[in-house]
């Protein structure tokens, strides 16, 4: 008798990413760029945030070789957020603004109308802030956090280096426990991972999970 042949795991309607703090600006270090208040900015020189975190531009082509489309979603002025995504064109769809912010669900549905997605089911959304997986929770997404490379660990690449294994092991476990306290379904250390992650997603919503 032949073996039943196993199910194929299903495949991602769309990936959201928060932009700083996920797929660049490691640490999200743009954020010193506002004031103390945190109601203006004291430059609009965002090019040094720029660089792609670990592993960012290899999921966005696994993404793209694999037909799931992408976007990014950031609560920055436009004029920042295009300096910090210059390195991704081409990869992943830039979305405007809401006119609500995190935890409003609004930026997660926009960016997805954006991608002309025309359904909820096996959409994703990874990030490293809580305020924006939180978005993801209310708007009906799985979610996957960061704990290494957001905010909550904030800390720049050479300051990241820079700390003992020890320190660093302390800072990515308290992030990672703050990330699943916010709901997230996964928490991964950076977008490196994110393969075997969402692979295992796949397999939570082939049982019939749902976010």
């Amino acid at each position: 008798m032949l073996a039943p042949v196993a199910a194929p795991a299903p495949s991602f309607t769309a990936v959201l990413f928060g932009l700083s703090g996920c797929l660049v600006d490691f640490g999200a270090q743009a954020r010193t760029l506002r004031s103390g208040d945190g109601q203006a900015f004291i430059s609009q020189d965002a090019t040094s945030f720029s660089h792609p975190t670990p592993g960012a531009l290899a999921a966005l082509k696994r993404l793209k070789q694999q037909g799931v489309p992408c976007a990014w979603i950031d609560e920055y002025p436009t004029s920042i957020a295009e300096q910090l995504a210059a390195p991704l064109a081409g990869w992943v769809q830039p979305t405007p603004s809401a006119n609500h912010h995190w935890p409003a669900p609004d930026a997660c549905w926009q960016a997805l109308m954006t991608l002309n997605v025309a359904q909820l089911d096996g959409c994703v959304l990874v990030s490293g802030d809580p305020r924006l997986l939180k978005a993801g929770l209310n708007a009906g997404l799985w979610t996957v956090g960061l704990a290494s490379c957001g905010p909550l660990c904030g800390l720049s690449p050479a300051q990241w280096d820079a700390v003992s294994d020890l320190e660093r092991e302390r800072l990515r476990g308290r992030a990672t426990l703050e990330l699943y306290a916010t709901g997230a379904h996964s928490v991964i250390d950076h977008l490196a991972e994110l393969e075997s992650c969402l692979a295992d997603i796949a397999l939570r919503r082939l049982k019939a999970e749902k976010p």
